[in-house]
């Protein structure tokens, strides 16, 4: 994953080499955490918790039941509802995986291991991570059934709400960094001081811990994942937007959703938690020699996916223990209270940064 605009590897590789190797990466960035994830949390995880051991026939401990579920699906007829839109059916689910290929760009996994270092990289982030909600209308309206309109007006409903907070938390971050870079808000973190302390940096999880309590329940929401699960309700909408779907077009909904989680908890491991760096006080001990920059291109990535497998535990663990909002309860949580916190925050966070 180590960035290819250096003058060296430029001199070695032609701009369609570098740029296929990059899009193999960001297949690789995507579709790798979102198959971890779904068998150590949704197969494993949640069996334990219900006191069970979850799939345990398909290759050792249950570890191939996830190709087994990809087979499964993709052998499935493509089915389309006679009344359907047919071209807007079938297009919806590439629209809602295209934002999260579009987010994973301008993830940074190391000093120069990055596939977009945009000077705007959270504001591209945040604008990208709205798409998904016009494909997700594309499919209520396309499929030509009430619970799959019912279902995409809801989400529609639901992720204009919570929108609003997810940006207005990361305002707070981007205020105390002074840099809508996200590279620069790593380096914020790591190069700072917590009065006048730095043996840890400042992650800013200390000092935005309100925003990233509000960052973490809009992804929840975001994701339509338990407790804001209300557009794809089985009990109610069968599975909302989703409905009419089968075989490989319902599978590219299933990995936009869990690869989604995936990517969210990465950009929450940047703005909170250091991105790819590690403590001061570690990279003093470990790269003495002077090689942080070289070293971190290689260790990056595994800090970041270690930040990542915390965040998204939390995310799973949500989803399984809580009971499902109400429509109106899931919008006045957001507009009554979240939205208010948020921009205190905000305010709070402007004052300090010109007191101190």
């Amino acid at each position: 994953m180590l960035s290819l605009t250096t003058s060296t590897v430029a001199a070695e590789f032609a701009y369609w080499q570098t740029s296929g190797f990059k899009l193999l990466m960001a297949f690789v960035a995507v579709l790798i955490p979102a198959g971890t994830t779904v068998y150590l949390y949704l197969f494993k995880m949640v069996s334990f918790m219900q006191s069970r051991l979850g799939p345990m026939e398909a290759g050792p401990y249950g570890s191939l039941q996830l190709l087994a579920e990809l087979g499964k699906n993709a052998q499935k007829e493509d089915i389309v509802p006679a009344r359907a839109d047919v071209l807007v059916f079938k297009l919806a689910p590439y629209v809602v995986l295209l934002s999260t290929f579009l987010l994973v760009l301008v993830v940074p996994w190391g000093p120069d291991a990055v596939f977009a270092d945009f000077d705007t990289g959270i504001f591209f982030a945040l604008a990208v991570s709205s798409v998904s909600v016009i494909g997700i209308l594309m499919a209520g309206w396309a499929s030509a059934s009430k619970y799959s309109l019912l279902g995409g007006l809801r989400a529609a409903g639901q992720l204009i709400a919570y929108e609003l907070p997810l940006v207005l938390a990361v305002v707070g971050v981007v205020i105390q960094a002074g840099t809508l870079n996200m590279q620069g808000i790593v380096a914020a973190q790591i190069e700072g001081e917590i009065f006048g302390w730095g043996a840890i940096g400042n992650p800013f999880i200390l000092t935005q811990i309100v925003g990233f309590l509000i960052f973490m329940v809009a992804v929840q929401a975001e994701l339509t994942q338990v407790p804001f699960d209300m557009p794809i309700a089985e009990s109610e909408l069968v599975s909302g937007y989703m409905t009419e779907y089968s075989g490989f077009r319902f599978l590219m909904f299933f990995i936009g959703e869990f690869a989604t989680a995936n990517i969210f908890a990465f950009l929450a491991a940047v703005l909170f938690l250091g991105g790819w760096g590690v403590p001061p006080f570690v990279a003093d001990a470990l790269f003495a020699d002077g090689n942080y920059s070289q070293w971190m291109n290689v260790i990056g990535p595994l800090v970041m996916a270690t930040k990542m497998l915390a965040l998204t535990f939390i995310i799973y663990w949500v989803r399984f223990t809580y009971p499902r909002f109400r429509e109106d309860q899931l919008q006045t949580f957001a507009w009554k209270y979240l939205i208010p916190i948020s921009l205190v925050n905000i305010a709070v966070t402007g004052f300090l940064k010109v007191v101190l």
